[in-house]
């Protein structure tokens, strides 16, 4: 059996895709079940959070494994194969468990360095031990994880490389300015009491906001996080129904959202109606057009008749930034750019009368698509001229979008006076951030690990034969001193017992060097033969040895299931 692991993150996948591939509590344990329940996994572990839905499975056939995860995470997540399989990314046995454990050390993080992903590896496993998907080795695997993201954060400064979710959406909110100068004495409202409002709650508690107001769907868990608050004096909290979420957005000054709900909390038109003037937008700017090209007019064609991505035409707004507009749009930032480089550079007349052949005009679209689908994006002829910023009114009220499916209609971007930072700009701004030295350390860290943890993984794969080989033994020994009593009817026990130990400790000599020595063997990469060929020299039974296996399997879970 093999580790693999199939799934997609931020790095792999735009915000679009993520969000409509979430899973929540409820697909999570149902893809669980049918993992284990197929053909090809005999466990199974799912890691969602709000950035990355992976599945982790032990495995018996590499290829046939793939197809089955890929198609168990379309199913549950309701995105279509096809559509999702560009985006899925494969790791196994050993690449699967540095994967891991660069995810538990917050490597694989929209922001390097945060801690929050130890939890969530924590509920993880959980979750497969409640379920009874996770056997000895994703138990062995996934608190290995958690030893190693502890390690990191213990012994290197990989906290200094990034910080929270929380704390560094905060920070592009506040603009450049220190979050708790940008914080002070402002009303938040947080909606949702997970583990991310919880935590957003007391981050904004300690930049000192003047108020925090809770709003829940279950009254009782808003309450108790309020409580939490208030208790610890740091800023006054209150918890209110859902309901009155559209009253509270009036008075508040900071917004963070993070539930689990499967549809928008807050659109654009109740946002706006919290803000006067917040629907009033500047006119469009325009675009230079480009030298040596006719002016445009009405006859030109449109960029939706010409694009070669086939994208529709999104109309600039003043202010807006490309993130803002691509989330609007449903694509990602680097298509719109694509989609703006045609539109500036699409092949033109000279003459200031726009005449389009349709034979030459559909034969330079047919050349420009070749050479994307060549080269993977839209050459450029010129770069684009840059579009006019008009300034936008001073925001008056921030919005944290933190959840994934996304609580907050992208529409928000296009409002006067509101600032919405949300998963998608949180991973535009955390591609530019900076890396701390510590990280190349935290990555060493990850390499030694993951060179011992497939070392003791090899060498367990064989203990299971070397101890199927000792009972053999020891049954031989058991035999023969049988024989031997009868044959000498008159030893005593005295002599009996020491023609026994004689015997054990010349086959217990006879065998220690060689099962020592096997192990050493077969703790070094590609050593799972020797267990093979212990197999054969000695004619073991293979339904000793795996009985041996399940012995040690059910010691193993029931441990596990002791200690979490």
């Amino acid at each position: 059996m093999s580790l693999l692991v199939v799934g997609l993150s931020h790095r792999s996948a735009p915000v679009s895709v993520l969000e409509r591939a979430a899973l929540h509590a409820d697909a999570q344990m149902k893809l669980l079940q049918d993992t284990v329940a197929a053909e090809p996994a005999a466990e199974a572990a799912v890691l969602a959070t709000c950035n990355r839905i992976e599945l982790y499975a032990d495995v018996d056939k590499f290829h046939a494994g793939v197809a089955e995860l890929s198609t168990l995470l379309a199913q549950h997540s309701g995105v279509g194969l096809d559509e999702l399989t560009p985006y899925l990314y494969v790791h196994y046995e050993d690449r699967a468990v540095h994967h891991l454990f660069s995810v538990a050390c917050g490597l694989d993080s929209m922001v390097v360095g945060e801690g929050q992903i130890l939890g969530q590896i924590k509920d993880s496993l959980a979750r497969a031990q409640e379920l009874h998907t996770a056997g000895r080795l994703l138990n062995d695997l996934f608190q290995q994880a958690l030893r190693v993201g502890k390690r990191a954060h213990s012994e290197t400064g990989i906290d200094r490389a990034g910080q929270s979710l929380v704390t560094f959406g905060l920070e592009q909110l506040a603009l450049g300015a220190q979050v708790p100068d940008w914080a002070r004495d402002k009303k938040a409202l947080v909606i949702g009491a997970g583990s991310m409002s919880s935590l957003a709650a007391a981050t904004l508690a300690r930049a000192g906001v003047a108020e925090i107001v809770i709003a829940n769907r279950t009254a009782e868990r808003a309450e108790r996080l309020a409580e939490i608050l208030n208790d610890a004096g740091d800023v006054a909290a209150r918890a209110v129904p859902m309901d009155s979420v559209s009253d509270e957005l009036t008075r508040a000054d900071v917004v963070v959202s993070c539930t689990g709900a499967t549809g928008l909390v807050l659109t654009a038109k109740a946002v706006a109606s919290a803000v006067p003037g917040a629907d009033r937008v500047p006119p469009a700017p325009t675009r230079t057009a480009p030298s040596g090209t006719a002016p445009r007019g009405a006859a030109e064609p449109t960029a939706e008749e010409n694009c070669p991505l086939d994208l529709a035409p999104v109309p600039a707004t003043a202010g807006f930034s490309v993130l803002g507009e691509a989330a609007v749009a449903g694509m990602a930032a680097s298509e719109l750019e694509q989609h703006a480089a045609w539109v500036d550079n699409a092949p033109r007349p000279q003459s200031s009368v726009t005449v389009v052949d349709p034979v030459e005009e559909a034969d330079a679209i047919a050349a420009l698509a070749a050479t994307a689908a060549a080269i993977g994006r839209v050459p450029e002829r010129r770069r684009p001229e840059p579009v006019a910023e008009i300034p936008r009114p001073t925001p008056s009220l921030f919005l944290l979008d933190l959840a994934m499916p996304r609580d907050i209609d992208p529409a928000v971007h296009r409002l006067g006076g509101v600032r919405l930072v949300d998963i998608e700009s949180l991973a535009e701004a955390s591609a530019d951030a900076p890396m701390a030295a510590d990280v190349d350390q935290v990555r060493r860290i990850v390499a030694d690990e993951v060179a011992a943890f497939g070392a003791a993984l090899r060498a367990a794969h064989i203990t299971p034969t070397v101890v199927a080989l000792r009972t053999m033994a020891a049954d031989v020994v058991a035999g023969e001193i049988a024989r031997l009593d009868g044959r000498l009817p008159g030893l005593d026990d005295k002599q009996r017992g020491e023609i026994t130990q004689t015997v054990r400790r010349v086959v217990d000599k006879l065998l220690h060097a060689p099962t020592v020595r096997v192990k050493q063997l077969a703790a070094e990469p590609g050593g799972a033969g020797y267990a093979d060929a212990l197999r054969t020299l000695f004619d073991l039974d293979p339904e000793t040895v795996a009985a041996v296996s399940r012995a040690e399997d059910s010691t193993t879970d029931e441990k596990d299931r002791g200690s979490s």
